[in-house]
């Protein structure tokens, strides 16, 4: 029998609402746990804000990744971005156990920092599956080279029959990413699989631009969906993707 997952990748936009008309990491943290996904892939992930915890007195008292994953999932967490008064990355939220992290910094300029976070997750069977969490730079230039470092970087440490899953926030307004990766690393992307085109995601109270991706290698997509409108646009200014997958 396969095994069928439910993956979900979301830019959580540091737990505030779209403008930061509001703090919404609490209802977040209800939206994710009604899903109920098998791993997610969060971006724009808080690790730490002083400012943010003097202003709020209900700013929780761990770091957003934990906060989110309570005792439901294993997490994982990847600084890009640190200042004075904190730092802010990428996240993995899995019901199994994660093995192994590794963090690589893509940034290519002082004013915008970007990363990837690698984690290999132990699945019931025992098979290691490959997540990588990205996010990547809101100019074309950048996002070309960054896309050569994310290819170099999974033809050295992804082996290539492990399935792996490659989903965040591509800025790919423009769907470039989906050219270049399934030629390079033979990967297809969910949504273009199953409707013909990536998903609308942004901003999450009517999606227009097709900014987030889910990526796939080694297992088949079965049903896709995008999480928009309330309750979510209350939460993030992106929509949330989910993807139901087999692996064989």
């Amino acid at each position: 029998m396969p095994t069928t997952l439910r993956i979900c990748s979301y830019n959580i936009h540091k737990g505030f609402s779209h403008l930061n008309r509001h703090m919404a990491i609490h209802q977040m943290r209800e939206c994710l746990r009604g899903l109920d996904p098998d791993i997610c892939l969060l971006q724009e992930v808080q690790g730490l804000h002083h400012k943010h915890e003097r202003r709020h007195h209900d700013w929780p008292d761990q770091p957003q990744h934990q906060f989110l994953a309570g005792t439901d999932w294993h997490s994982a967490y990847g600084a890009n971005a640190a200042y004075e008064h904190g730092h802010h990355g990428n996240a993995v939220l899995s019901r199994f156990p994660i093995q192994r992290t590794r963090n690589r910094d893509v940034s290519l300029s002082r004013l915008e920092k970007r990363g990837i976070l690698h984690c290999e997750v132990r699945l019931p069977d025992g098979e290691e599956l490959h997540c990588l969490c990205v996010h990547l730079s809101l100019t074309e230039r950048q996002r070309q080279r960054q896309l050569e470092l994310l290819s170099e970087y999974v033809e050295h440490h992804v082996p290539r029959r492990a399935p792996l899953i490659i989903a965040g926030d591509f800025n790919d307004w423009r769907v470039r990413a989906n050219d270049w990766l399934p030629l390079r690393l033979g990967l297809t992307e969910a949504f273009t699989e199953l409707t013909g085109a990536p998903a609308r995601s942004y901003p999450s109270s009517l999606p227009v631009l097709r900014l987030d991706r889910i990526y796939l290698r080694g297992m088949v997509a079965r049903m896709v969906a995008v999480h928009w409108g309330k309750p979510w646009s209350g939460v993030s200014d992106h929509a949330l993707l989910s993807v139901q997958v087999s692996l064989p």
